[in-house]
């Protein structure tokens, strides 16, 4: 039998080149899991650095923008001299189909961690039209 060898690769974040910015940061594509359950799906995003007030999300057209402000802190005191983690802006967008509920979106984020709950939307109920004599 053939040894099969799974092997891990390291996946370098993406930067976002298509959009025109305003501010001098890198931007890159946070990784996102997304799960499905019964009732929902939900989007999990790495995104460090990021914070309830520097993160903001829009929904227009059916599109769920992602957008993550991170600001590079240098501590009073401190030059940087040696830099190995970057920084910089988050950004994703994701097309959403008509089986979402729109109204029901939340979202909240802890320690880096945005996490989307899309509440998925009741089925359209099949029901019999009525013809009427006119």
């Amino acid at each position: 039998m053939a040894n099969k060898e799974k092997s891990l690769q390291k996946r370098e974040p993406e930067t976002v080149s298509t959009v025109e910015r305003t501010r001098s940061q890198k931007v890159f594509v946070p990784l996102v899991d997304i799960r499905e359950t019964d009732n929902a799906i939900v989007l999990t995003a790495d995104m460090p650095g990021v914070d309830e007030k520097s993160v903001d999300i829009t929904l227009e057209k059916n599109v769920l923008t992602i957008d993550g402000r991170v600001d590079m802190v240098t501590p009073d005191g401190h030059q940087l001299s040696y830099m190995e983690y970057e920084t910089g802006d988050f950004q994703r967008a994701f097309t959403l189909s008509d089986e979402i509920n729109r109204e029901g979106i939340e979202a909240q984020v802890k320690d880096g961690v945005l996490q989307v709950t899309l509440p998925k939307a009741e089925p359209a109920k099949a029901r019999r039209i009525d013809i009427k004599v006119g």
